[in-house]
């Protein structure tokens, strides 16, 4: 019965004519592109609970860290705000981008602790703290991307490198 099928061709998958097409589907491309989206839009969504921590810090930490029995209160709820204002900050301009989000992924960390502690494993809670969790992870895992200021001063320091060990190789051979 399969004897009569013939396989199919894939050569529509071959872009190699098409340059543009090419430059769009390139993975390099794509990839920076989506960790540029993932950045701006992390970091937008989440600065403003970082905001609102700081406008009634006396409440959320009465709400949120004093029932983990943590010490100090007060000082863990100003770093939990300045973690998120900062660390988002950090995100949306790519500037020190896994310094933010690590800080991001810290005090995430402990708000999924707390939301499961107070409230069990409870889904509706979860899954934006799971989000934003998973988001801050994935930037702390592969970076900024090239569309981020700590691309554009690596690319700063790596000319600057480069053109110093031309000029010493340069020198090295006129020596000789």
């Amino acid at each position: 019965m399969l004897a009569g099928l013939r396989p199919v061709s894939l050569n529509f998958l071959n872009y190699s004519g098409f340059p543009v097409l090419r430059t769009i589907l390139s993975k390099p491309l794509l990839a920076d592109v989506g960790l540029l989206v993932l950045r701006v839009f992390t970091g937008t969504l989440l600065i403003h609970h970082g905001y609102e921590k700081l406008a009634n810090i006396d409440n959320f930490a009465d709400a949120f860290v004093r029932p983990l029995h943590l010490p100090f209160p007060i000082v863990l709820s100003y770093i939990a705000a300045f973690s998120e204002i900062g660390g988002s900050w950090l995100l949306i301009t790519g500037l020190l981008t896994r310094f933010g989000a690590l800080a991001i992924l810290g005090t995430i960390t402990v708000a999924i602790y707390h939301a499961v502690i107070t409230a069990g494993f409870n889904i509706y809670l979860l899954e934006l703290l799971g989000l934003y969790f998973a988001a801050a992870a994935a930037v702390l895992a592969v970076g900024p991307g090239c569309f981020s200021i700590d691309e554009l001063i690596v690319r700063r320091f790596s000319s600057a490198e480069s053109s110093e060990s031309s000029e010493s190789d340069a020198f090295a051979g006129s020596v000789n």
